[in-house]
């Protein structure tokens, strides 16, 4: 095993190695992105570079030139690559800002496409078309970043959000929806990092922006690349880490206004043939082995940290690339045999670390993401060690357990060393994203934790003024239990997405066919948990208080915690961790008096965080101002225990008072 990690680094530096000989080092490699595409240069002047290997002839045309397509040829030049410059007109540019452009080329077959720029930073779509179209973007003047990014997080608590549906309109919202009325939200329920989707631009709404059609462009149906600078500036300036939830895993097969043949051939940035095509997504998969795709991916990455400057990544579809069989119709049981052998992808698994290496050189203050439900071992390992160069990894199993839970067993049968072991399987020292539930569970066809455990109720006994129904009780006190232990537990770091901190109701659907066009189910409804006389409240205010709470003690930075009990006959989970003593009783009507919970630390201990609280929506069964006494008395193999009240469905997290925080 030790030996393919010897080779992975071999492939690795040989990759480094030529970059450094034939293009001056990896920095000016991933520099591309300012001389590919349409550049404005310093003296008014247009320069224009693409990579077309296919095409016979290269030209460009647009407003400047009346659309004609012949006006203005590329110079063809070495390894597939086509230039062109166009001299300034009385010391200005003859692309004016917002003019539309298309490449034009030259098929091997003699036919002539148009095509929108791989390297386009902006592309829009009128209302009467189908096809987006490419906009020169050179604002007289661009927007000036006010903040510096925030120092690199040590437990990182992320909040999951998509730009277009965060408002309660049924509408696409925006960038300055997002920066005004979103970013204070974030703020103020702890979370310090947001992970933002569907920024790359993407052809079909629907797709939840991972279909993308041109990866140098910020979504346009959201506002201005501006209007997006503007947002992350913001966030900054409230100490936010932003993260880009990027797509390199596979593009959109659009042609028109996508990567997909744009050189009139097949093979122009993807594999040729059945390789070049995913089955399950319908999409094309790129050739990580060529060296021009290695120079647009890890110049895209570069881009959006300088330009818009973005915190880093979470990057989409790992598993798909990691594999030749992409994941399909294979399952990942820990195995060694899984992860090592022909069917890896070898070079995509070496632009990963191509990636995080280039990332952590230039920007080491950046973070980086894999979403990757295989588990590949060393993934979030340094690429020195052969390693994948990850900063974390997505606990994946963890919504799907609790899905499980909630779907198959009743409340009785809950396996508490089931539950603990999924929350703490997790690779030696690699860093985990631990979450309950993230997008993928509130896609229409499947149920959020809060449908999953309310349902129908949801609609109409979420009222104060209505009586608390079993159904509505057991949800609310579940949501946060579960959401609790999965916090403290199950990694590094938190998820959460958009809304399901407070329970939103229903699923999320995008306008499509299938639903007349509506954006009734492509919103998230904030105003529930504004409104007093509703539930809502109770959800959100325990979520904001768990991350604040996080935010003092920081137990996501710390050491693994020490589980000292998992009583399944109780149905009651006992760990330390950062200091604190989590106690979590999930039966589902036994409270115990005098429960005697082992700890490390002898003191006096008090009540921090109590789910049972009124303003929690709980049944306020415990007093606040008790004391609990340690006592020299070993209980589950920990030195000292104490005795505390433990009610039913109730989680408690408990802190030592003479130890000060």
């Amino acid at each position: 095993m030790f030996s393919v990690f010897i080779a992975r680094y071999a492939l690795f530096y040989n990759h480094l190695k030529n970059i450094e000989e034939s293009e001056g080092g990896l920095g000016k490699f991933t520099e591309s992105y300012k001389t590919f595409g349409v550049n404005q240069l310093a003296d008014g002047g247009i320069y224009c570079k693409e990579w077309a290997p296919g095409a016979e002839a290269v030209f460009l045309a647009g407003d400047f030139n009346g659309w004609n397509p012949f006006s203005h040829p590329y110079k063809k030049l070495e390894y597939g690559k086509w230039e062109l410059f166009i001299p300034p007109e009385d010391g200005h540019s003859p692309v004016p800002h917002g003019s539309k452009l298309k490449v034009v080329i030259r098929a091997q077959n003699g036919a002539l496409l148009y095509r929108i720029s791989p390297w386009a930073r902006y592309v829009v779509r009128d209302e009467d078309k189908v096809n987006y179209d490419w906009v020169h973007w050179n604002p007289p003047q661009s927007y000036i970043h006010k903040n510096p990014s925030p120092k690199r997080l040590k437990s990182l608590r992320i909040y999951e959000s998509h730009v277009g549906i965060a408002s309660p309109e049924g509408k696409v919202a925006s960038y300055k929806n997002f920066t005004y009325n979103v970013l204070p939200r974030i703020k103020d329920l702890g979370y310090n990092c947001v992970q933002l989707m569907a920024i790359m631009e993407h052809a079909y709404y629907a797709s939840f922006g991972y279909q993308v059609t041109s990866f140098f462009a910020a979504s346009s149906r959201y506002g201005t690349p501006d209007d997006l600078k503007e947002m992350i500036d913001v966030a900054h300036s409230m100490g936010i880490t932003v993260l880009l939830d990027v797509v390199h895993s596979h593009a959109s097969k659009n042609s028109e206004d996508g990567l997909n043949q744009f050189d009139g051939t097949d093979s122009c940035f993807f594999h040729s043939g059945y390789r070049g095509n995913h089955q399950l997504w319908d999409s094309r998969l790129f050739d990580y082995a060529n060296w021009e795709v290695l120079r647009f991916l890890l110049s895209n990455l570069r881009m959006w940290i300088e330009d818009y400057r973005f915190d880093g990544f979470r990057f989409d579809g790992v598993t798909s690339m990691l594999y030749h069989h992409h994941g399909i119709g294979t399952g990942f049981s820990g195995d060694y045999n899984e992860y090592f052998g022909l069917h890896v992808d070898e070079d995509a698994l070496c632009y990963l670390m191509l990636a995080n290496h280039m990332i952590k050189t230039l920007h080491p203050e950046c973070i980086t993401i894999a979403e990757d439900v295989s588990g590949m071992p060393a993934l979030c390992r340094p690429v020195a060690e052969g390693g994948g160069g990850f900063d974390y990894r997505l606990a994946m199993a963890i919504p799907d357990k609790w899905i499980q839970i909630i779907k198959e067993l009743k409340d009785e049968d809950w396996n508490m060393g089931n539950i603990v072991h999924t929350l703490t399987n997790r690779r030696y020292e690699e860093k985990y994203i631990a979450y309950a539930e993230s997008h993928d569970q509130a896609l229409v066809g499947d149920k959020t934790l809060a449908f999953r455990l309310m349902d129908a109720e949801m609609y109409t006994n979420m009222s104060v003024l209505m009586p608390l129904t079993p159904v509505i009780d057991r949800g609310i006190q579940l949501h946060k239990m579960i959401r609790l232990i999965t916090h403290a537990l199950g990694g590094e770091s938190y998820l959460n997405f958009m809304g399901n901190e407070f329970g939103h109701p229903e699923w999320l659907d995008f306008p499509r066919i299938g639903n007349n066009e509506s954006y009734h189910y492509a919103r998230r409804q904030f105003n529930l948990t504004e409104d007093d006389l509703l539930r809502y409240k109770f959800l959100n205010a325990f979520d904001r208080d768990m991350n604040k709470l996080e935010e003092r003690f920081g137990w996501l930075a710390s050491p693994p915690a020490y589980v000292s009990e998992k009583h399944e006959s109780n149905k009651v989970i006992a760990f330390e961790r950062a200091g604190l003593i989590f106690i979590f009783n999930f039966h589902p009507y036994q409270s115990y008096v005098d429960y005697r919970v082992g700890i490390e630390t002898p003191g006096k201990y008090k009540i921090l965080l109590d789910s049972d609280a009124g303003e929690y929506g709980g049944h306020q069964r415990l007093d606040h101002n008790t004391e609990y006494f340690s006592e020299e008395y070993p209980h589950n193999y920990r030195p000292n225990s104490i005795m505390v009240y433990i009610p039913s469905r109730v989680a408690l997290v408990l802190h030592n008072t003479d130890i000060p925080k």
